[in-house]
């Protein structure tokens, strides 16, 4: 049974194509946003962002047709820029970076950006379907099994029934040849999709969309595990662990031989790295970039 969508709240890549020639925009959403205040979490940028923000930003690009991506950041997303310099380049050049985990909040908000909030994926993902099917924005979605993007497709419909899915495709759980890649990125291009949820998973979702970039002129968003919550494959939850912080131990004790190496090993270093960098005085040294 599918769930319905919450309005109130989700390796070396072939080199893209040149990006084709913009087509003329919808009216409106030329300018996009201002920038919001960031923080450099382990040298991860996060942004003290919004739904209403980061929706803006990302309608704002799909009207335009300039591209772009938006990152929803966690402590797992950080632990892999921290390991990796070239992908935490890729994420802090995204035009949006959330935070989508309550310590990622917690810590903007220390680090002196009060205003910070949770901008969760899968609710970002309601939201945005919402603003695009008022303002008929076509979108697409690309990820997850070919069941799960059934049932998120017609959990939408139902839910917005005048929202415009112009693309939705299921990769394979395997690296696409060249020929695949060129194939699929044509069919996203030539679909009218203007925003693309990307549901294929950290880090391989923000590579993907970095690698894209400059052949696709949609706005594109990494949700993550977005598809299979709002799908109703995977259960979500409760809000009290959510805004407790505690989602990683729900998703832990549901899927331990998966998560266990993600959130034991990853969140116990990331403490790690913050005791030492609040040890050695540069926690808090720079406010302009806060953890670095």
């Amino acid at each position: 049974m599918t769930q319905p969508i919450r309005s109130d709240l989700e390796p070396r890549v072939q080199r893209p194509a040149p990006r084709p020639a913009r087509r003329r925009p919808l009216t409106g959403g030329s300018v996009p946003p201002p920038r919001p205040p960031s923080r450099w979490i382990l040298g991860m940028r996060v942004d003290a962002t919004s739904y209403r923000d980061a929706t803006d930003a990302i309608v704002s690009a799909a009207q335009a047709w300039r591209g772009g991506m938006v990152c929803v950041a966690t402590v797992h997303m950080v632990m892999e820029a921290f390991d990796d310099p070239g992908f935490q380049q890729l994420v802090n050049s995204a035009d949006r970076v959330t935070a989508d985990g309550m310590p990622l909040v917690w810590l903007l908000r220390w680090l002196g950006v009060r205003q910070a909030e949770r901008v969760y994926g899968p609710a970002l993902t309601g939201v945005v379907c919402r603003r695009a099917e008022q303002l008929g924005i076509p979108v697409g979605f690309y990820g997850g099994s070919p069941e799960v993007l059934d049932a998120l497709v017609s959990s939408l419909r139902q839910r917005l029934p005048r929202l415009r899915v112009a693309f939705a495709h299921s990769p394979p759980f395997r690296p696409l040849t060249p020929e695949e890649d060129r194939r699929i990125t044509e069919r996203i291009r030539t679909s009218g999709a203007r925003i693309l949820f990307v549901g294929i998973g950290c880090p391989k979702q923000e590579t993907w969309m970095a690698a894209h970039r400059d052949a696709l002129p949609c706005a594109m968003v990494g949700v993550g595990a977005a598809f299979d919550f709002l799908a109703g494959a995977k259960p979500q939850a409760p809000a009290w662990m959510q805004g407790a912080g505690l989602e990683w131990l729900f998703r832990l004790l549901c899927e331990p031989r998966r998560l266990w190496r993600r959130y034991l090993i990853h969140n116990s270093r990331f403490l790690y790295q913050l005791a030492r960098a609040a040890g050695s005085g540069s926690l808090r040294a720079d406010p302009a970039r806060g953890v670095s």
